[in-house]
């Protein structure tokens, strides 16, 4: 189950050069910049992967703004639990729970959580914050992910979760994000 002091949270690759090539990429933007926007009302870690951002550009303005100040983590390897500095900020941590967000679902998505499940943390992909190119490339990915072990679920659902009671003094502010 998801506890605001034991999960963490990932941004994979939601760059500029290649979000615009994704289906529904405005729809999964605003999703994701809102759950980017929840979990630090939650208080939350995040970490942000940028793959090779040299040719796939930063991370898109929205969920810029919507982190603030932030070091993306750069990567060239599909999963991002092959990259070295990664892994040490993700162990660092010390967190159990993963809230996953990003593209492509099917590749570097996929990927990190096969890897994390792997390893033994619980896996929650926010199904409204992935996606791919192609939609069933998104669908068959939530299918393999889900039989791995990942609890496939909405950006609503989670923070519901996280907020655990309708008397959180967060509450009013992450139904705003979600309207």
């Amino acid at each position: 189950m998801l506890k605001t002091e034991n999960t963490i949270m990932l941004v994979i690759d939601i760059q500029t050069r290649l979000l615009p090539s994704i289906h529904s990429c405005d729809a999964l933007e605003q999703k994701a910049a809102a759950c980017i926007k929840g979990c630090k009302l939650l208080n939350i870690p995040i970490i942000v992967l940028q793959q090779y951002t040299k040719g796939l550009g930063e991370t898109t303005p929205l969920l810029k703004s919507a982190l603030g100040d932030f070091e993306p983590v750069e990567k060239i390897t599909f999963s991002a639990c092959k990259t070295a500095e990664f892994m040490d900020k993700f162990k660092a941590s010390g967190k159990e729970n993963v809230i996953i967000t990003g593209i492509e679902a099917h590749i570097c998505v996929q990927m990190t959580v096969l890897e994390l499940l792997a390893e033994g943390y619980s896996v929650y992909v926010a199904a409204d914050c992935i996606g791919s190119r192609n939609e069933a490339d998104r669908i068959y990915a939530e299918a393999r992910m889900r039989q791995a072990g990942a609890v496939i679920t909405t950006l609503e659902s989670i923070l519901f979760e996280l907020l655990v009671r309708a008397d959180h003094p967060e509450r009013k502010e992450i139904t705003k994000l979600i309207v």
